[in-house]
């Protein structure tokens, strides 16, 4: 086992990975930028390096200042965490490089999964379902349109190496496929420095839900569900659940085989996720596969009670899992609770936090990492905490989040509760009647 883990990271995920690396006996070292020095992530962890200025660019995407760190301070891995370098195959090859262990996928796995052209061939060669669209990248735009009139509008661009929503563009005719197209490359390039697009046939009323995976150096792939999370905003994700309540036990055994046959084509080692959109008929298709921890993890944790952080650290050490699936017996939810003012658009909303009281009592968790007279700095991702709530029933998952989310008090800056709130007492989400385009008719009250 690990003697020392360098957290490649901030904010809350760092500090839910300090907590299971202390349960387990296994000293930390946290990395923080100017603005981060007084997160508790740097108060909580066994010793602390700052790595460089706010931006990220020069801080927690330094790769350099991330190696120097963990070598001064003796640690024999890293774990990245969520984002930030959780998915680059050159800092997990760097990290090989220096003799670090890397807390997640290979250089290879990352690589396969993260370019989601690729991905899409390997998946459609491993017998997983997959979206009609083009074979590969896109040449032009007359190559484009020429694919999307064989699949059939309306189709939506990608970038192949996209995430966050970034370089993808519905398109519904062939008269907006020149603009859309030369829009959506431009925006990819900007911000992953590869304009390449994809295309694929565009899934109306689609619900977005995942398998969560894990796989051992050994070859032993297991399941531990599915999340819905198909409540969000421009494909960022603000809600999640499990079990789904449009999943049946035969779609959970069908999607549940695709993402291990997904796993063990790239024989994947690690947690991860494999992402499917799923039709209002109920036919699934993947989409792409995470090769880290994922945000909401915690509601596949509690419905099953297992440590998934600590299950990354016991593979990424060379602990073999038993290769059994898992499936809920609880329902959990999940809210984002991000910096953000709902009604003006989800502005983000950085600044000092002048009171807070976290909610608590049965059935409730919160992961986070902020106090009274935290300042909130204006630089990276703006969620704040995470509030998850567990019952034995999805009616009662929801009234427990009600009255959480009624005594969570955030003063100072805006927050997304009173956004919650509002959901939890919608018909529609009760009913668990919805889609990933729920939010674009939802009015904010």
């Amino acid at each position: 086992m690990f003697k020392k883990i360098l957290i490649a990271n901030r904010g809350e995920i760092a500090l839910r990975i300090i907590r299971t690396c202390k349960e387990m006996g296994i000293n930390t070292v946290a990395v923080y930028s100017t603005a981060d020095r007084d997160s508790l992530h740097v108060r909580f962890a066994d010793e602390a390096v700052c790595i460089g200025p706010p931006p990220s660019r020069e801080s927690y995407l330094n790769i350099p200042s991330i190696i120097a760190a963990a070598e001064i301070t003796n640690s024999d891995s890293i774990h990245p965490g969520y984002g930030f370098l959780s998915e680059n195959s050159k800092f997990s090859a760097i990290c090989k490089e220096h003799g670090i262990k890397f807390i997640g996928a290979t250089p290879e796995q990352i690589d396969g999964m993260g370019d989601k052209s690729n991905a899409k061939n390997t998946m459609k060669q491993a017998g997983v379902p997959t979206i009609p669209g083009s074979m590969g990248l896109l040449l032009d735009i007359n190559d484009a349109k020429k694919v999307a009139a064989e699949i059939g509008y309306p189709v939506i661009l990608k970038a192949t190496a996209g995430g966050g929503g970034r370089g993808m563009r519905i398109v519904g005719k062939e008269e907006e496929m020149e603009a859309h197209y030369e829009s959506a490359s431009k925006e990819a390039e900007a911000a992953f420095s590869n304009g390449a697009l994809y295309m694929e046939k565009y899934i109306e009323e689609p619900r977005h839900i995942e398998i969560q995976i894990a796989g051992d150096q050994y070859g032993k792939v297991c399941h531990l569900s599915e999340r819905d999370c198909s409540i969000q905003r421009r494909h960022q994700k603000l809600l999640e659940e499990t079990p789904s309540p449009f999943m049946t036990e035969e779609l959970r055994n069908k999607m549940g085989d695709a993402a291990i046959k997904a796993a063990q084509a790239v024989s994947y080692e690690g947690v991860g996720t494999v992402e499917f959109l799923v039709d209002k008929h109920r036919n699934f298709y993947f989409m792409e596969m995470n090769t880290r921890i994922q945000v909401e993890h915690p509601i596949t944790e509690e419905v099953i009670n297992y440590d998934l952080v600590k299950e990354q650290i016991k593979i990424a050490a060379g602990i073999s899992i038993t290769g059994k699936n898992y499936f809920p017996n609880l329902h959990a939810i999940e809210c984002r609770i991000n910096a953000e003012d709902p009604y003006n658009g989800f502005r983000p909303s950085p600044g000092k936090i002048t009171t807070l009281h976290v909610p608590g009592g049965h059935g409730v968790r919160v992961d986070s990492h902020i106090y009274a007279g935290y300042v909130i700095p204006p630089y990276y991702d703006s969620m704040i905490a995470k509030l998850i709530t567990i019952a034995q029933t999805r009616e009662e998952a929801i009234s427990t989040m009600e009255r959480a989310l009624s005594e969570f008090v955030i003063e100072g800056v805006h927050t997304t509760i009173p956004f919650h709130m509002q959901l939890m007492k919608d018909k529609n989400f009760k009913e668990g009647n919805y889609t990933t385009k729920f939010l674009e008719t939802f009015k904010i009250q």
